[in-house]
């Protein structure tokens, strides 16, 4: 009976070979995309808040971490492009297409490339102690810190908040469940890396 480490090996290799080659970036971009969209269909509506509560940030983190500064920001540019032309991507507790990219939630969608640029740059410079995960989860936290200012700043704009007031409905809600995301994010990373060095 063969055995099926070579078929495994040959895996891992196609799977890293996708970054080399523009094809397989287009598809891991696309992917990335999809991934989010269906985290986004994650959404829970809140009551006090006109931001729904959803799995994309998880999504947006892991992008980047997996995917790295440059495409991880790509693939979400490409998803933001998405969104606008009216393709379902978005969270369904929402208006859809422009609108939502003008919305109260419109701060924290544009913040998706730069967040996963930050995740996927940061992941890939810091040592903490050779530990994949700590370092995940830092590179994790500081997008989260740019996904709730870019959040909250426009949603204080937008609805003309002070600083408590936009504390209040973009940011304090959701700290619980972003640090469960934010771990949830880098352990798949860490996960991902062990399979592929493996």
């Amino acid at each position: 009976m063969q055995s099926a480490l070579p078929i495994q090996l040959n895996a891992v290799e196609d799977l890293q070979g996708l970054h080399r080659s523009l094809t397989g970036k287009i598809f891991l971009a696309v992917s990335a995309t999809a991934f989010v969209a269906l985290c986004a269909h994650v959404s829970l509506p809140l009551y006090f808040t006109p931001v729904p509560l959803t799995l994309q940030t998880l999504a947006v983190i892991l992008v980047g971490l997996t995917l790295g500064p440059s495409l991880g920001c790509s693939a979400m540019l490409l998803y933001l492009a998405e969104g606008a032309m009216g393709m379902p991507v978005f969270s369904p507790h929402g208006p859809g297409g422009i609108a939502q990219l003008l919305g109260p939630s419109a701060g924290f969608l544009l913040s998706f490339p730069l967040a996963a640029a930050a995740a996927g740059g940061l992941v890939r410079t810091v040592r903490l102690g050779g530990s994949r995960f700590f370092a995940a989860l830092l590179a994790g936290s500081v997008a989260t810190v740019l996904l709730f200012a870019m959040g909250a700043g426009w949603m204080a704009h937008l609805l003309q908040l002070n600083p408590s007031a936009a504390w209040r409905l973009a940011v304090a809600p959701f700290l619980p469940g972003e640090f469960l995301k934010v771990s949830a994010a880098a352990g798949a990373y860490t996960l991902l890396r062990r399979w592929h060095s493996t």
